[in-house]
């Protein structure tokens, strides 16, 4: 499973869906449907729960990002034994990354396809109505994202379990 952030706008000016646009490496050919079902690109969630969870520089898109993750001022270990604060998608997909590690020691035998399933069809679904990063208007979670959702290691292991995934 190859998990990673979506690629930012080259448009910086613009106020369209990161999935408008072509960009490498992807999982998508154009704008349409994946071409792999083992490539998982995360956008960046905030720490609260309501309108503003998309974090203000996620990209997003009904294409081009599978699910959100926490990368909003994620505590982060920096050189000479210290720690700091950084937001980014860069934060989000290493969150995503040790959530599909977690289910993957709890089920080994999941295939990548698998855990991406998983990640999707188990987390948090979003709030109904969320800021669009871009433009600031109320949108359906659906329209940033594929599953509109966010990851969620409890509910994953739960929905693992109830699939009676074998160890």
């Amino acid at each position: 499973l190859m998990i990673r952030r979506p690629p930012r706008s080259t448009l910086s000016s613009s106020s369209a869906a990161s999935d408008v646009y072509k960009r490498q490496p992807n999982d998508q050919l154009g704008t349409g449907n994946e071409v792999s079902d083992t490539f998982m690109k995360v956008g960046s969630s905030t720490y609260n729960f309501n309108s503003k969870l998309p974090s203000s520089f996620s990209n997003y898109g009904q294409s081009s990002v599978d699910v959100f993750a926490p990368g909003s001022n994620i505590w982060s270990s920096v050189p000479q034994e210290k720690y700091a604060f950084y937001s980014g998608t860069s934060m989000a997909a290493p969150n995503t990354s040790g959530v599909a590690a977690a289910i993957r020691s709890f089920f080994p035998k999941l295939k990548a396809h698998q855990v991406k399933s998983v990640l999707m069809n188990s987390g948090v679904p979003l709030y109904p109505k969320l800021k669009n990063p871009k433009t600031g208007e109320l949108v359906n979670p659906k329209t940033l994202s594929i599953s509109g959702k966010a990851v969620n290691l409890y509910n994953a292991l739960i929905y693992c379990s109830n699939k009676s995934y074998k160890k």
